[in-house]
């Protein structure tokens, strides 16, 4: 039998692909007889924080009077040092360089001696945007190097990482996996609560930051000839005000329902018949691969690890970054041929859960965690 280990996990709590990740890692790492402590500034979400083995530990931001901003790297670190060296964690899982493993990094001076080891996964932005910024360039390379284990959740985004820093180690790739709940609803209960009658119902999941493009879907929507026959549902993980003049603008107002605050992804993606996703950069995108995991199409561009989790044109229906007319038409093909949005759908649920499952992916992490001890 395996050593149990003491596990570290620090991440945003916010909807996103590595909060996400990072939740789900640490429900079936304690299933696993591993003890967890979680590290963020709020209850992670989709997680039972209750669960035999987890552990959450709240960071408070410091708003010390001379500082201009508010200060988070350090109550961070000061927090890791204190749990780690009371409960003398194995390992410090960092989600994002910045702040996390620099923070890890300062906790684990502070430690001395019984030091956890650290490592560290990427997740995009800290490659993508950050990593551009020379205000953070190097403290991002320095946070990596300092890192015992450097993963990322594509190869794509290892490429990008090499590309951006000078890494003196090997970048792991281990993908993310998704395990869905069961719906708490039927599919037809679903769609009659959301008012979507017999319409081809698109779903798009994200937390509405810039880079997910929310104009371009919007354009998409608008170029479709079947639009009468569809429905659009944005789960939105913020604000969706700054985009409602667009839709205005486009005439689609008929044809676009968001929906804020859904905890139950599982019974939307139940209920829906594809997915559409628009992003100008993805380094995996969970959502596509929780689509696929309800035997729905993914509709999306094909760029950065999205090609890695879609695999072919038989499981979904991918264009160059920016071309909505050519996604308009997929939508339309699908909405016009319901059997080959099942087709498809088919394809891609056999794709996610042959590649994509816990139980491929979490022993893959533990390996990491012991190869790093």
């Amino acid at each position: 039998m395996s050593q149990q280990l003491k596990i570290g996990i620090i991440c945003y709590p916010l909807i996103g692909g590595s909060g996400i990740l990072a939740s789900s890692l640490a429900t079936q790492l304690a299933n696993r007889g591993h003890e967890v402590h979680i590290f963020s500034y709020d209850s992670p979400i989709r997680i039972d924080l209750d669960s035999t083995g987890i552990h959450f530990h709240r960071v408070s931001v410091n708003n010390y009077r001379p500082f201009k901003y508010a200060e988070y790297t350090l109550p961070l670190a000061i927090k890791i040092a204190e749990i780690s060296a009371k409960e003398k964690l194995d390992i410090i899982h960092a989600h994002y360089a910045v702040p996390h493993a620099t923070a890890s990094c300062i906790a684990r001076e502070m430690i001395g001696s019984d030091r956890p080891k650290i490592v560290t996964t990427l997740h995009g932005t800290d490659t993508t945007l950050l990593g551009q910024n020379p205000n953070y360039k190097f403290a991002i390379q320095h946070a990596l190097n300092q890192s015992d284990v450097i993963t990322t959740v594509s190869e794509s985004l290892k490429q990008d990482t090499l590309q951006t820093f000078e890494i003196e180690k090997e970048i792991r790739v281990i993908y993310n996996f998704f395990s869905p709940s069961s719906p708490t609803s039927t599919r037809e209960k679903m769609r009659e609560s959301l008012g979507i009658g017999q319409r081809f119902m698109l779903l798009h999941m994200s937390n509405l930051r810039p880079v997910k493009r929310i104009d371009l879907l919007l354009q998409a929507i608008a170029l479709c000839e079947e639009k009468e026959n569809l429905r659009l549902v944005i789960l939105a993980g913020d604000d969706f005000d700054s985009y409602r003049q667009k839709v205005e603008d486009l005439g689609i107002g008929n044809y676009v329902q968001v929906e804020t605050n859904a905890t139950m992804v599982e019974d939307y993606l139940q209920a829906a018949d594809a997915g559409v996703y628009t992003s100008e950069k993805e380094s995996f995108c969970l959502s596509i691969l929780e689509t696929m995991f309800f035997a729905k199409p993914p509709i999306a561009f094909s760029v950065g690890g999205i090609p890695e989790v879609t695999g072919n044109e038989q499981c979904g229906l991918l264009h160059p970054f920016g071309d909505v007319e050519a996604m308009a038409k997929s939508i339309d093909s699908l909405v016009a041929s319901p059997s080959k949005a099942d087709e498809l759908g088919a394809n891609a649920q056999a794709r996610a859960r042959s590649h994509f499952t816990a139980e491929i992916i979490v022993p893959q992490y533990l390996d990491t965690y012991y190869s790093a001890l």
